[in-house]
């Protein structure tokens, strides 16, 4: 009470009209009218006069319209609507004494196992992707498409049609369908984002929750962005939402170029946040075209581990700055074993390129062809040298029993449907693998193929076929082609799944 009374007596209100004419004046000026003053004898006689002069108009602000841009491009982006074949979890009865892994719990599993949990269950699953030519094939994410065992392409004109996948390339998380309409399809050239800066606008089209062809509009947040999901990243980050369903739609420039695909979002609610990710179109044209032409992606291949050089192991390698791949092991079979690079050997150019991040490496050396040398400068206790090496094709997935495995002339041989990959370091980290565990990982299963509809995923281990263990594709090959010979209606694979060991009879198909 004292306070508001000392106040009061500082600043005494004259009459109430002064109030009435204050809050007038406040009232015109929110308005958007200009105040004239009110000299001080008339608010005290309480006969204030209010004087006001009109704003002259100003022209509108015109915010930039994408209506003749998305007109243009929407007719080439396509809904993808994906079924995964799913196994169910089987719980057995009238036999818990018997281990559910091994032969004897496959056997009983036919006469004890509860009726119709068996069937396969059939999961749903959509994204975008966009026609690159009339010819019909379509750009979308691995992810989008990854273990489908159907995959359908719905047009911009409500055309429903089969896809065929192509080929996949899990990662850059990238793939390509094809479909086959009897016409010319409308579509987009792949453009180039090298031009694209931090603050141009972008459009992320797509089928956002299956609601139907979407435009969105933002800006280019930043470029060269890593989000640790490969050795490749290299994403354009924008702020134009990417809900659940744009995943493989294209990202546009204000000119309709295509200069990305929308591919991953940050989000820790699961919704859009204004943080959104986008393959740059030069890497997606150089994927496209490899899985065009071989149905996957063949990348060169250095066979050493490196590892970030920080500031403490700069100054312990006689770096004046942290820069460069330190190499921390040369693979026993890669290509630079045979060569006179080291562990400790610090990689500061390839092919006069600098490597200021331990990630430009991988970049490098993947874009260059099997066969052709590369050239390496290094500094090793603080000496630079040069080293040389010959680069070799990255071992990557292989048939396992496909049709074109087995030599000209000779009948082909039943399939499985896996592709099988050697558990090199490089994969044991990427995949998180124990450090010294066994076998031949399952690089992918062929969606309906017979290891699908056995159970067998992708990020598995086969570490025995039949009776015989196994460390690299070619003894699975071997293994998987004797049993076709003995005439066996299906082959045994012993799979280590989460650590734990599991005997899967799989049928040949022919």
């Amino acid at each position: 009470m004292n306070k508001q009374h000392s106040i009061e007596q500082r600043h005494p209100l004259t009459s109430s009209r002064t109030l009435i004419a204050g809050a007038v004046a406040l009232a015109l000026a929110a308005g958007g009218a200009a105040i004239a003053q009110i000299p001080s004898s008339e608010a005290a006689g309480g006969a204030a006069q209010v004087a006001t002069a009109a704003i002259p108009e100003r022209a509108p602000i015109v915010m930039p319209s994408f209506a003749d841009v998305a007109e243009r491009v929407s007719p080439a982006v396509v809904n993808v609507t994906t079924v995964t074949s799913q196994a169910p979890q089987v719980r057995f009865r009238g036999h818990g004494g018997i281990p559910e892994e091994g032969p004897m719990g496959e056997l009983f599993k036919r006469f004890f196992e509860q009726p119709g949990l068996s069937l396969p269950q059939r999961v749903q699953g959509a994204g975008s992707g966009f026609l690159i030519d009339a010819d019909g094939h379509i750009v979308t994410n691995h992810h989008v498409v990854d273990g489908a065992s159907e995959v359908r392409v719905t047009l911009s004109d409500g055309t429903k049609l089969k896809a065929r996948v192509l080929g996949r390339d899990d990662k850059t998380d990238l793939a390509l369908l094809k479909v086959h309409a009897g016409r010319a399809l409308p579509y987009v050239e792949l453009g180039d984002s090298a031009g694209t800066r931090v603050g141009d606008w972008v459009l992320a089209v797509g089928n956002p929750f299956g609601l139907g062809g979407s435009v969105n509009a933002g800006i280019v947040s930043a470029r060269g962005r890593d989000i640790n999901s490969g050795p490749y990243d290299d994403y354009i980050q924008i702020d134009a939402p990417i809900n659940r369903g744009h995943s493989g739609g294209p990202l546009f420039d204000a000119y309709g170029r295509v200069i990305g695909v929308n591919t991953a979002i940050y989000s820790p609610t699961g919704g859009n946040v204004g943080i959104g990710f986008a393959i740059p179109a030069e890497t997606v044209r150089s994927v496209i075209a490899d899985l065009r032409a071989h149905g996957r992606v063949e990348r060169g291949w250095l066979g050493v581990q490196i590892q970030p050089v920080t500031e403490e192991l700069a100054a312990g390698l006689g770096l004046t700055e942290p820069q460069g791949a330190l190499i921390a092991d040369v693979l026993p079979q890669g290509p630079a074993a045979g060569s006179e690079l080291k562990a400790g050997d610090v990689i500061l150019q390839a092919n006069g390129q600098p490597i200021r991040e331990h990630k430009d490496l991988p970049k490098l050396v993947a874009a260059a062809k099997a066969g052709t040398p590369m050239t390496l400068a290094i500094l090793r206790s603080g000496q630079p040298l040069s080293v040389t090496v010959t680069i070799d094709r990255m071992p990557d997935e292989e048939p396992v029993a496909e049709a074109d495995t087995a030599p000209a002339g000779e009948p082909a041989q039943p399939r499985l449907g896996l592709y099988l990959a050697p558990v090199t370091p490089e994969l044991r980290e990427e995949r998180g693998l124990g450090a010294d565990g066994p076998g031949v990982l399952i690089a992918r299963v062929e969606p309906g193929s017979p290891a699908e509809q056995a159970g067998i995923e992708s990020g598995h281990l086969i570490s025995m076929v039949g009776g015989e263990r196994v460390s690299s594709p070619e003894q699975v090959i071997a293994a998987v082609r004797k049993a076709a010979e003995e005439k066996r209606p299906a082959v045994l694979l012993r799979i280590e799944k989460e650590g734990k060991p599991l005997f899967i009879a799989v049928p040949f198909s022919a």
